[in-house]
């Protein structure tokens, strides 16, 4: 079963060690902090806060489900649970008014980190500033800002036309755009922190890791008397991202 505990409790660990490398806020917060010791402080209050947040935003949906099945109101989507509730004629329409603006807000604040990290990796790391004026450099970084916005937007639109389930399950699984390898690099990188590969080829492994999931999960149950991959797919998926690193570690005098 897709619901089995202990892939549902390994596959969450994973998707938050994944979660935690990704988010940028999350990555700011202990970069700001003084010192290694004042970092493990803010990991350890963060989780404990972060806690408490998600036992209330667990509450609140099991509340909405409660709620939705006495006033007998058709869900689809998960997502769709809360928005139709909160601008319907269930509750007043301060209710609904008070979403749209948490809801711009919250999504701003996502948005606008992401942005910010990918303007800044695409302008540093592909296009290069060496050599740049600091003219040239602002110039360019507000035309690749631009880029990316629509480039967001874009995806936007096409979860919508693809997702046929929740935003969150559309992010894990390959079949709905997983894009998941950067797990696997990071533990790479940790542990061979001295070893050099080959960076070319570094693509071809982020594409190969997803597709060799995508082939497991919709092969799984013949191949594997009937198994079913969940959310833990992310392990495999770091697992191939790794193996296919180890392979493409230079040989060279470079790395004795």
């Amino acid at each position: 079963s897709k619901q089995y505990f202990f892939k549902q409790f390994f596959a969450g660990a994973f998707t938050m060690i994944a979660m935690t490398g990704l988010d940028q806020d999350m990555m700011q917060r202990n970069l700001s902090c003084k010192n290694f010791k004042d970092s493990q402080k803010n990991m350890i209050t963060s989780v404990i806060s972060q806690f408490f947040v998600i036992l209330l935003f667990l509450m609140l949906g099991v509340l909405l489900y409660i709620f939705a099945a006495n006033q007998q109101i058709a869900v689809e989507k998960s997502d769709e649970l809360f928005p139709l509730i909160a601008t319907g004629n269930y509750f007043p329409a301060i209710v609904g008014i008070l979403f749209i603006i948490g809801l711009i807000s919250s999504a701003y604040s996502a948005a606008g980190s992401a942005l910010t990290a990918l303007t800044t990796s695409f302008t540093v790391d592909i296009l290069g500033t060496k050599g740049k004026s600091e003219e040239t450099v602002v110039k360019m970084r507000k035309k690749v800002h631009i880029g990316m916005a629509v480039v967001m937007g874009i995806t936007i639109f096409v979860f919508n036309l693809l997702n046929n389930t929740s935003v969150h399950r559309c992010c894990i699984y390959p079949g709905k755009l997983y894009l998941r390898s950067y797990l696997g690099s990071v533990c790479f990188r940790h542990s061979s922190m001295k070893q050099q590969v080959r960076d070319k080829y570094i693509p071809l492994v982020a594409i190969a890791s997803p597709v060799l999931c995508f082939i497991l999960q919709k092969n799984s149950e013949a191949w594997f008397g009937g198994y079913q991959f969940s959310y833990e797919l992310l392990i495999f998926n770091a697992l191939f991202t790794f193996i296919g690193l180890c392979l493409l570690i230079r040989k060279d005098k470079k790395n004795n």
